[in-house]
């Protein structure tokens, strides 16, 4: 079993930024692939950004790319979100995930086994 506990998140006015973090509590955090969804009021959850195990290989959605950068710290058994440019619409609770994943960069909802609580990010316009 797999605890992610999210931080950072907060009230941000348009075009400021962020810095989300997720820590993870297993020692074999290196094996995992993980993910940053959002889910907004009313909304599904959808995946902003994910990260394979190593580090190596990024995702990102659209509506986020060239503006929000995952990446790690294995050491630390660390995941990070760093926003920039934030736009109201960028409103949502957001939420780490993790799976473990030798190759790749998982984009489904599905393929990830933990969850953590989320944090609130709110942009105001």
């Amino acid at each position: 079993q797999v605890q992610l506990v999210e931080s950072g998140g907060g009230l941000v006015q348009a075009g400021g930024s962020l810095r989300l973090s997720c820590a993870a509590s297993t020692r074999a955090f290196s094996t995992y692939a993980m993910g940053w969804f959002r889910q907004a009021p009313g909304k599904e959850r959808e995946l902003v950004a994910a990260i394979s195990r190593s580090g190596g290989s990024t995702y990102y959605a659209d509506s986020v790319k060239g503006r929000f950068t995952i990446s790690r710290d294995n050491a630390k058994n660390t995941v990070y979100l760093q926003t920039s440019t934030q736009k109201p619409e960028d409103t949502a609770v957001y939420y780490c995930a993790a799976v473990k994943r030798l190759f790749g960069v998982p984009s489904r909802r599905d393929e990830y086994d933990y969850w953590g609580q989320g944090t609130q990010v709110t942009v105001s316009s």
